[in-house]
């Protein structure tokens, strides 16, 4: 370690935010839960699941209660293509499921991405792309004029094939991958240019995603940019704003909470909080918090043990024994006949 650290690191900036609202407020309901152990959490792992491991924590996911599920990244992973076609010849999505696939801003991915759709009763498309200054100068090489266009350009390719399969009801997704080291008018505009080209509304609503891609700062920092973009994005209306924290300061499940107070509807993360380096934010610990504030999570962890053995086997990580809720040594906040005796005795 450096002797004096500031040689080479500084504060992240704080965000101009004048009259927030987000510290005045509760919350009083569940957000929208994506799960996305089936692609993040999945690409993250030593030895990827198999298609049976993927079947198994589906039909869990499904059965703890998720209803929209990210089922993998089918242009980039032949395993992934079939499995997305196995769940829909095969039938296995649920009327009340949506599925989710991610793609970049590539003409034939996107292309590919729609060709494992094919025949699906309801699909998100999601679409990403890097937008931060280390990625616009070392990465792209580009503008900021181009990496707009390269959002726009996929927006509009994605809307192009959508159309032309009316049978299955899409929704599509953006995210501005790396938004949170990125300059918030800038993030905004390539926002509101990807909503302008897709044209959501109210009755069917586009979903702006919000990534902590690598966690920089403190969760209030984080909750400044979420409110400061529900403040300003257009087609608000029309918007599911989500966000995809990851967990590299160890304070995920604090940013998520904050976010949620900040504006946010929806959350996306992994079981136990699985995911690249330090991972996603735990969506476990997420929803039991809100249990224990009094609201219901809208996702049944009653058998949480059956839950993480499952993870464990699929993941071939282990959750810790202090894990919060789910760890062998954590005391649970649901009691069962088993417990009250332990007590009583």
């Amino acid at each position: 370690m450096l002797r004096n650290p500031a040689d080479k690191y500084r504060p992240f900036p704080a965000v101009r935010l004048t009259g927030r609202k987000w510290p005045s407020r509760t919350i009083n309901q569940a957000p929208i839960w994506m799960s996305t152990d089936l692609r993040d959490g999945n690409q993250a792992l030593i030895e990827p699941m198999n298609a049976a491991q993927k079947l198994e924590f589906f039909e869990m996911l499904v059965a703890i209660g998720f209803k929209e599920i990210e089922v993998g990244f089918p242009s980039a992973s032949q395993t992934d293509f079939d499995f997305v076609r196995k769940l829909i010849e095969e039938k296995r999505i649920p009327d009340e499921v949506t599925i989710e696939v991610f793609v970049p801003s590539r003409a034939e991915l996107i292309a590919r991405t729609f060709e494992s759709l094919e025949g699906a009763p309801r699909a998100i498309v999601h679409l990403y792309n890097a937008i931060c200054p280390s990625f616009r100068k070392i990465v792209f090489n580009q503008s900021k004029e181009e990496i707009k266009a390269l959002a726009v350009e996929g927006t509009r390719l994605i809307k192009e094939h959508a159309q032309a399969r009316p049978d299955t009801y899409w929704t599509f997704q953006y995210s501005p991958e790396t938004f949170n080291t990125t300059e918030l008018p800038y993030a905004r505009e390539v926002c509101d240019a990807v909503a302008q080209t897709w044209r959501p509304t109210r009755d069917h609503k586009m979903i702006v995603n919000l990534p902590a891609s690598v966690e920089a700062a403190t969760p209030n920092v984080f909750a400044d940019q979420i409110e400061w973009m529900d403040r300003n994005l257009g087609y608000r209306d029309s918007i599911v704003l989500s966000v995809h924290p990851h967990n590299d300061r160890g304070t995920a499940v604090a940013a998520t909470e904050l976010a949620l107070l900040a504006g946010a509807d929806r959350v996306e993360g992994c079981l136990f909080g699985n995911g690249e380096r330090t991972g996603n934010v735990d969506l476990v610990t997420v929803a039991m918090n809100l249990y224990t504030q009094g609201i219901d999570p809208d996702l049944d962890f009653s058998d949480i043990d059956a839950v993480r053995r499952v993870v464990e086997r699929c993941n071939q990580i282990p959750v810790h024994p202090r894990h919060p809720y789910a760890g062998n040594a954590a005391e649970r906040p649901v009691w069962g006949d088993a417990d009250l005796q332990r007590v009583a005795a």
